[in-house]
């Protein structure tokens, strides 16, 4: 159920920008009339495809003016969506096919250009699917600014106030979701009381219009709280469980994918560093074979971590502190533990990014 709970927007954001990561969407990069890398167009509804492209506009600037009589805006890129068929419940959305988001705030400027049915901006956000997604939404036409959900392909009703929603200039809406907390803002307030829903806990974002809506959107960005994924959690535990642990890491492929990434690490990593890691254990899973480095100062163990088939399905790679008298069989014995510790708690791939 959806419930109302008034909290100063402020102090909101300050939680959330805690420790936080940031995707900022730089439409620059991408030529005139193109869509840009990274995302998917896709219809929800009725009608033709909508027509999403880079777009070169007057939009505002970082920075305030100097002076009363100085430029507010400048040239640049903007994205917009510039499709005019004005079939009823058609809804044009991009999506950025990056990764999903749990705790986040995505803020966007918008700007309302045209629509005789329609005129309306927005933002889909914690998206699952096609048929199951939340939306943020401005409509210069009936003058409202409302959230709904989206659950099995069915629109439930929408929440929020009717509010003057100017055409033809560049505003800000913003959305922030912690847990089953949802604010909703409108040019830096927040004009729909706190929200309070369970139906998804993370999802992918993206860019919302309807019907014969044209709209642009610029100075997008994503500010998350990191997800710790179940990965990670082993590895912090492992190197507080065991003695003389100078790092684990894990390297492997995403779900889905076969290139062997840097998973989890106890230990801040240079691009070099990973590097040689990634092919180390990319060999290790390959050959199904455990890799060494017995050195004088350091022990590094890479062994291949099996799924309940007994596939390789990741690699894990032990930094240790060597003792004296320490020889190849007791290095690999050492690292072994961790392997076990691993398979024990894991079934397989997916289960590490829960």
């Amino acid at each position: 159920m959806l419930r109302g709970i008034c909290l100063l927007a402020a102090s909101l954001l300050l939680s959330l920008n805690a420790g936080a990561a940031e995707v900022a969407f730089d439409f620059s990069k991408t030529p005139t009339g193109k869509t840009p890398e990274g995302f998917k167009s896709t219809l929800i509804g009725k009608g033709p495809a909508p027509v999403w492209q880079v777009m070169v506009d007057d939009a505002p600037t970082e920075f305030a003016p100097l002076t009363p009589k100085g430029n507010s805006t400048t040239k640049a890129a903007v994205l917009a969506q510039t499709s005019t068929d004005g079939t009823d419940e058609r809804f044009p959305i991009l999506l950025h096919e990056g990764d999903a988001f749990a705790d986040f705030t995505f803020t966007t400027k918008f700007k309302l250009v045209s629509g005789s049915k329609e005129r309306m901006a927005g933002l889909v956000f914690r998206v699952q699917d096609q048929h199951n997604f939340y939306v943020l939404r401005a409509s210069g036409l009936g003058n409202t600014f409302r959230f709904y959900k989206v659950v099995d392909g069915l629109r439930q009703p929408p929440i929020g106030p009717e509010i003057q929603i100017p055409s033809g200039v560049w505003q800000e809406m913003s959305v922030q979701c912690e847990a089953n907390k949802i604010r909703c803002f409108l040019n830096g307030k927040q004009v729909i009381p706190d929200l309070t829903d369970n139906s998804f806990n993370n999802g992918k974002v993206g860019f919302w219009t309807k019907s014969d809506s044209v709209s642009y959107f610029t100075d997008a960005k994503v500010t998350y709280t990191p997800r710790e994924i179940f990965a990670q959690k082993i590895v912090n535990s492992l190197k507080e469980r065991f003695p003389r642990t100078l790092a684990v890491k894990i390297y492997g492929p995403k779900v889905g994918s076969t290139n062997v990434v840097l998973l989890a690490s106890t230990k801040e990593l240079s691009a070099a560093e990973v590097e040689e890691d990634r092919s180390v254990a990319s060999t290790a899973i390959s050959a199904n074979t455990p890799m060494l480095f017995n050195g004088k100062d350091i022990v590094k163990v890479t062994m291949p971590v099996h799924d309940r088939n007994g596939d390789p399905m990741v690699a894990i790679r032990v930094e240790l502190d060597p003792f004296i008298g320490q020889t190849e069989q007791t290095s690999l014995n050492r690292a072994m533990a961790y392997k076990k510790e691993v398979e024990a708690r894991v079934r397989n791939l997916k289960e590490l990014f829960e």
